[in-house]
């Protein structure tokens, strides 16, 4: 229910903070509330996870990628993400979510997000995405970038591309 709240207020706000570009960081401030503690008083780790759902939310809402996806009859999903955790975030503390895609390959799309309060660093997370069609299939590069317009030169770090490469589950995966 919690997620609804951020969403709900995430969407009154967003024509206040103004447009973005798809390739800006967006930065989404939050605040730990009760609902995201776990039994040892900080934020639990699974909360992360949904909050980065915000962040990345705020920067399709803005950049008005949400809104060209909807009309293409997309959607997207993560397809894996990896997070390192540096410091615990504490009841009440206010903190941001820094939100950037990285950049796109043939399948994948790459965005990095990073949990601040103030200069400190507290967690950082890599998450791989990939757009569906809503009457089935994958949306192909090619699409994507037709509507998201041109992709800027950016590299994807080779240790991502590597990191997709071993967490790829096969068909035939035990």
């Amino acid at each position: 229910m919690n997620l609804y709240f951020r969403l709900l207020n995430l969407w009154l706000r967003a024509r206040r903070r103004g447009p973005v570009g798809l390739w800006d960081t967006v930065v989404t401030p939050f605040r730990v509330v009760p609902t995201d503690l776990d039994p040892l008083g900080h934020m639990t780790n699974g909360r992360y996870l949904t909050i980065m759902d915000v962040g990345r939310m705020d920067l399709m809402l803005r950049s008005g990628f949400l809104k060209k996806m909807q009309r293409a009859g997309w959607y997207p999903v993560v397809a894996g993400q990896t997070i390192t955790y540096r410091r615990s975030l504490q009841p009440w503390q206010r903190f941001e979510v820094h939100t950037r895609v990285l950049g796109f390959d043939e399948r994948w799309g790459y965005i990095e997000q990073t949990f601040r309060a103030g200069e400190t660093v507290y967690a950082r997370a890599y998450v791989r995405t990939r757009f569906l069609k809503r009457g089935g299939g994958s949306v192909d590069h090619d699409e994507l970038e037709q509507v998201a317009g041109a992709f800027p030169e950016h590299a994807i770090p080779q240790w991502l591309l590597d990191w997709t490469a071993a967490t790829r589950i096969t068909e035939t995966a035990a």
